[in-house]
């Protein structure tokens, strides 16, 4: 929740994105009742495997929650910077500064990368420990008015009031589990591990072993997940549009970031958005065409279509326009 801010709340995708994670958690108790079920046909081996991956998934996720921050600047490449560090840094600051007081917000570190993809993300536990990038795209040459770098800002902030790093660890700790038993199964069975292991395999000559039906319902966790993860992902990112808009007063100002942002991703070459790629869970827009595409593009996508973006924001001028 964005307590002891000011970004406002948004019931309706709060709703969506609860749901999301009740279906979420439906789906680990399915997978622990099914890995209880399985245990019972088990050696104890077997079973000392399968609370190794929730252990190591439980690290990775508690890793990933307490050094987001450096994992993001250290991929980005990107280097902190005070207020009196360059032009750039001192205008930049200039702009933060603003925005944290519309949201009575602490001021996070700020950083720049240097990159030509004009792009930001914030990131990191809690409001206490955020840090917010920039890249020097999005800087140089005036390319982004004061109200539209304004608006990315505000968009980001809200990530961090929201705490939506801490919400997408948890949301993503069941794959974590679900994709190292893959991997263990597969090399279980790879090295032999697996065969005719289980009580299925005494009883029955058919049966199949045990790793390859723990393969098999992970596979199946793994993609629900997956697929529940990067909707709730979309949902975050209507939602900082929403409540960043509404902060700043000027849905229109995002919206022609978003569209500047799009061009110069399209003319961005594709070896260097693939560079980027390990960050689009957390930029402003992904290092990918924004525009509408099939279903299924959309379905594996971390952010919803440049169109439906625009879309929301332009409800959110008609919100502010009632309320004049």
């Amino acid at each position: 929740m964005a307590a002891r801010t000011r970004y406002a709340p948004d019931r309706g995708l709060t709703a969506r994105m609860t749901a999301t994670m009740f279906l979420l958690g439906l789906v680990f108790v399915g997978f622990v009742a099914a890995i209880i079920g399985i245990g019972a046909a088990t050696h104890a081996s077997d079973a000392v495997i399968v609370l190794f991956a929730v252990v190591l998934a439980g690290g990775f996720a508690i890793g990933s929650l307490f050094y987001s921050d450096k994992i993001a600047l250290s991929t980005a490449g990107a280097k902190e910077v005070g207020p009196n560090d360059s032009d750039e840094a001192r205008y930049l600051h200039g702009i933060v500064d603003r925005v944290c007081a519309l949201a009575d917000m602490p001021k996070p570190r700020i950083a720049i990368a240097q990159s030509p993809l004009p792009n930001a993300f914030a990131t990191g536990r809690n409001a206490d420990k955020a840090v917010l990038c920039v890249t020097s795209a999005m800087l140089r040459n005036n390319r982004f008015t004061p109200e539209e770098l304004e608006g990315v800002i505000a968009h980001e902030m809200s990530h961090v009031a929201h705490k939506d790093v801490q919400v997408m660890t948890i949301a993503s700790f069941l794959a974590i589990v679900a994709a190292l038993l893959i991997r263990f199964s597969f090399y279980g069975e790879l090295f032999g591990g697996g065969g005719g292991r289980g009580r299925g395999n005494n009883n029955n000559g058919g049966a199949l072993p045990i790793f390859l039906i723990i393969m098999g319902v992970s596979i199946a966790v793994y993609a629900i997940s997956f697929l529940l993860i990067r909707l709730l992902s979309r949902y975050r990112e209507l939602a900082a549009d929403r409540s960043g808009a509404l902060l700043t007063g000027q849905p229109s100002a995002l919206k022609s970031a978003l569209v500047k942002v799009s061009d110069g991703i399209n003319r961005i070459p594709t070896r260097d958005l693939r560079s980027a790629e390990p960050l689009n869970a957390f930029f402003f827009a992904p290092a990918a065409h924004l525009t509408g595409g099939s279903t299924l593009s959309t379905l594996f996508s971390t952010h919803p279509s440049l169109e439906r973006r625009l879309e929301e924001l332009d409800k959110v001028q008609e919100q502010l326009n009632r309320g004049r």
